[in-house]
């Protein structure tokens, strides 16, 4: 599962807010969570910071969590509102403003879990059921782009470089890095034509522009980019231009 969900924690009450925010930070849906003590530190954060959720209590001293829900569903890209309170007797007015959840203190994983995948329901499913109804076969891909989560589609994807446990997908206007293994990514995609061409690399095969003899060894060329070739997948490489131009030749 990929970390892409941005959300903002905010209690006036410490014990409180660290054990949301730790509890947050365990879902493997959240890439990263901001914490607020009151309602001012949370607008003074989302002045220069975007999320895809906010997760506050109700009951705050000064502006409290409902009035907070109000001025957050002005904004221009408003997200998502989840109430985590020990009161219910803010629901009926909670859901007349359209929040995603309310959830009871003491939060549990589980409850905490099952808000988040609302959460990221309502920020990813749409895009995907719009291409769905465009009847595209391209997978999209959350990932970040100044602070606001974007889907990117795979057919946008030109190369994909290895960086530990993430993979770095490069664009032609740039990179982003997701929490997925390349070799995953490896077999998902190889079906759409992106071939291995060394332990820290995977290319679309129609985009490889070149196959040269350089001095460390083969290279490729995508985009105007040199990327190395590992002895191991040289041949392979090599079958795979072949047949696909045989292809094209045939068409």
């Amino acid at each position: 599962m990929t970390a892409f969900l941005r959300v903002l924690a905010v209690d006036d009450e410490p014990p409180a807010l660290d054990e949301l925010a730790y509890l947050l930070r365990t879902d493997p849906r959240v890439a990263r969570v901001h914490t607020a003590g009151d309602a001012t530190e949370a607008l003074r954060l989302l002045r220069d910071t975007d999320v895809d959720a906010v997760f506050l209590d109700i009951r705050m001293p000064g502006l409290d969590g409902m009035e907070l829900a109000r001025v957050l569903r002005r904004f221009a890209r408003p997200p998502a509102i989840v109430f985590v309170t020990a009161y219910d007797d803010g629901a009926v007015d909670a859901f007349d403003l359209g929040v995603t959840d309310y959830v009871r203190k003491p939060v549990r994983t589980e409850r905490l879990a099952e808000s988040l995948r609302r959460v990221a329901e309502a920020r990813v499913i749409p895009a995907q059921r719009a291409a769905m109804a465009r009847g595209e076969d391209d997978p999209t891909i959350p990932v970040e782009l100044a602070g606001t989560t974007r889907m990117l589609p795979r057919s946008a994807v030109r190369w994909v470089e290895a960086q530990g446990d993430y993979a770095r997908l490069h664009t032609s206007d740039g990179s982003h890095l997701v929490r997925v293994p390349l070799a995953t990514l490896a077999e998902r995609w190889a079906d759409a034509g992106f071939v291995r061409i060394h332990r820290s690399y995977l290319v679309q095969l129609r985009l490889i522009a070149e196959l040269r003899l350089a001095n460390s060894g083969y290279v490729v060329v995508v985009d105007g980019t040199e990327l190395p070739v590992s002895r191991r997948h040289t041949r392979e490489l090599k079958d795979r231009l072949v047949r696909a131009a045989k292809q094209d030749w045939n068409r």
